[in-house]
């Protein structure tokens, strides 16, 4: 088996799908081995490409499988796909990773380290409380709604106790039985709001011992938030070649439909990460809101309040967190720290 020059693995729980071909693209073999058996496989084998879809557990194959002295490899699953031929089953899907991480074109995703993957789950947690604790409170703005009480919008509605004394005024009109209800749900609320507060302390922590997030939390609209969620999903900033890359594989750059020589340009591409695209445009919102109440004080500042002026409030909002994207990447890949340019005194 010296002729091996791929291999590809089609990741599972237990079972895994293992296809190796030669440098020509001839199959050498097709077998199927257990979770337990896979490092014992793979030691085997001479230094080759290891391949993998990008999936759960794939990165920390590939930290396992670089340790042996192995080239792994992640691509995306949808640059696969075109790979697999026939009906789907594991062999076919092994195979197919091993054609597409045969072809140079195909992308390769980043393997994050722990570090990474440690941050990048605080942001997925994070953000489901989030999801849970907006849920929870339009859940219960719609039942007082259905009762005659109607609430303003906003967390801090909920959360200065206003609610709660509408609901012991009103008891005796809506009945004891509705506000036990009511009240489990605000219980529920703040004790979401609480643990979210808690996650929020925490990345603050994260981000102050951490002096690429200091140099990023420089840069206008990036906070503590945005700056340990860059830290988790670039990786090295050195992987691409502008800051135009890294602002496309976010999807902050407009999708293209062209064709006969015409060039059109659409709306965002909104590819790559969304939680990392959406806290970038709300960063962008808040800082074209404080450029706005201080306008000209640097470049970047007129250059925003120029355009919400030009093409509106939302796409000046989008432009903003493209070019903050930019700005990020150079930070990180050059080591430095943002300075507003051209500033007006």
């Amino acid at each position: 088996m010296n002729h091996i020059s791929i291999v590809g693995i089609d990741l599972a729980k237990h079972v895994f799908q293992l296809h190796a071909v030669d440098a020509r693209g001839h199959a050498v073999f097709s077998k199927t081995v257990r979770r337990e058996q896979l490092r014992l496989t793979l030691a085997q084998l001479p230094p080759c490409q290891v391949a993998m879809e990008a999936c759960g557990g794939a990165h920390y194959w590939a930290r396992e499988i670089q340790a042996m002295g192995h080239e792994a490899q992640l691509l995306p699953p949808q640059c696969v796909k075109p790979f697999v031929l026939g009906h789907k089953n594991d062999a076919r899907d092994a195979a197919g990773i091993a054609e597409a991480a045969a072809r140079p074109a195909t992308p390769r995703v980043a393997i994050k380290s722990e570090a990474q993957q440690v941050l990048q789950a605080w942001h997925r947690v994070r953000t489901r409380l989030s999801r849970e604790r907006t849920a929870t409170g339009n859940e219960l703005r719609g039942l007082l709604g259905e009762f005659g009480l109607v609430v303003a919008t906003g967390h801090a509605v909920l959360r200065q106790g206003e609610v709660r004394a509408l609901i012991e005024t009103h008891r005796e009109r809506l009945g004891e039985m509705l506000c036990l209800l009511l009240e489990d749900l605000l219980d529920q609320w703040a004790a979401l709001d609480t643990r979210l507060k808690t996650y929020d302390r925490r990345l603050s922590m994260l981000a102050k011992a951490s002096p690429d997030a200091q140099r990023l939390m420089s840069t206008p609209g990036i906070g503590p938030i945005n700056a340990t969620l860059l830290l988790s999903q670039m990786g090295n900033p050195r992987r691409f070649p502008n800051g135009r890359q890294f602002s496309a594989s976010i999807g902050l750059v407009p999708r293209q439909c062209s064709s006969g020589g015409k060039t059109r340009l659409k709306g965002i591409s909104k590819r790559g990460n969304g939680e990392l695209r959406r806290q970038l445009v709300h960063g962008a919102r808040a800082a074209l809101r404080q450029f706005q109440r201080q306008p000209h004080s640097d470049r970047l500042a007129r250059w925003a309040c120029a355009l919400a002026a030009r093409v509106g409030q939302r796409k000046a909002i989008v432009a903003l967190a493209n070019k903050l994207a930019r700005i990020c990447w150079a930070i990180l890949a050059h080591g430095r720290t943002y300075h507003p340019q051209g500033q007006v005194a």
